[in-house]
């Protein structure tokens, strides 16, 4: 597993810097800003700071693992029970209804509006049979961004390893819902572009090279939104301690407020967005298949 993000790091010291001018070398602004990267402990009410475990690294193919329970795998894991949960109760609230109701209807709500406004605009019928990983994707974003706004809690997808796995999991169901739709000769084909053979040394590498661009910006888009909300807010607390005065305290709390009510249409937008752009690049696959089908059989009523 990769370190600590380079990024927030590079934010941390550079603020821990710029407090070292003051009187003091570490004061609550540093303090707040480390809450937003991750740890080996867990922060909990009246127990205070709480060591993970730690297993020392070992090294494989060149390569550093580190298999340390951290603050963000700690979260990653609460997510995935409370999804399992949220599942099963909802499954068996509806199984004994015919009107779904309460936490069941809800969580139908959520299903239908994936269903109906994402997965089929954007693959057709033909993709309700991925609509079981469309829905997983959505509400476990949506639960990793959500514990990151609750006291004591952290979001995982402010974790770039947490998102780039997401993105693997997108770029693998992205090539096989392609492979499954054109088979595997016609997606091979497909590199090519159509172009002449002399030019395939051209377009192939820039056709695999853009099979990994579509996951990279999912990584990055979902790790620099969850990440920059809460490097804001901790800017804004920042400002009394630089000003270090308190009278000028309900200004930047009056904007910690906003940001916070943004934050949470945020998580929403955030999870909406990977799964829509997932089920975008899907269809896109898929599409290709049709349409060049469409084509032939244009082409055969003409002749």
């Amino acid at each position: 597993m990769f370190q600590h993000s380079e990024h927030t790091t590079v934010i941390a010291d550079t603020l821990k810097t710029a407090a070292e001018h003051g009187e003091q070398k570490e004061n609550l602004f540093v303090e707040l800003l480390h809450h937003t990267q991750n740890s080996n402990e867990l922060e909990l009410p009246f127990l205070g700071h709480v060591h993970l475990p730690h297993f020392e690294p070992f090294h494989f193919l060149g390569m550093t693992f580190d298999m340390s329970i951290s603050k963000h795998v700690v979260f990653l894991i609460l997510s995935a029970i409370l999804l399992v949960v949220a599942g099963i109760i909802a499954a068996r609230s509806n199984s004994k209804k015919k009107i779904p109701s309460g936490f069941g209807n809800l969580m139908e709500v959520f299903v239908v509006f994936i269903r109906d406004e994402i997965a089929i605009p954007n693959m057709g019928k033909t993709g309700v049979k991925y609509l079981p990983y469309l829905i997983t994707t959505f509400f476990f974003i949506l639960i990793m961004n959500l514990f990151g706004m609750i006291p004591y809690g952290a979001s995982a997808t402010g974790n770039v390893n947490v998102t780039a796995g997401l993105a693997i999991i997108a770029f693998l169901m992205i090539q096989f819902a392609a492979i499954r739709a054109q088979g595997i000769g016609h997606y091979l084909a497909h590199l090519t572009g159509g172009v002449h053979w002399a030019l395939w040394p051209i377009m192939i590498p820039i056709e695999i090279l853009g099979l990994f661009t579509k996951p990279f910006a999912l990584c990055i888009r979902l790790f620099a939104n969850m990440t920059g909300g809460h490097i804001v807010i901790v800017a804004l607390i920042g400002l009394v301690f630089i000003f270090k005065s308190w009278f000028i305290a309900p200004v930047p709390i009056a904007f910690v407020l906003g940001i916070n009510f943004l934050e949470l249409f945020v998580a929403f937008l955030q999870a909406y967005i990977f799964v829509m752009l997932t089920s975008l690049f899907m269809g896109l696959g898929m599409v290709s298949n049709s349409s060049d089908k469409s084509e032939h059989a244009h082409s055969k009523e003409h002749h």
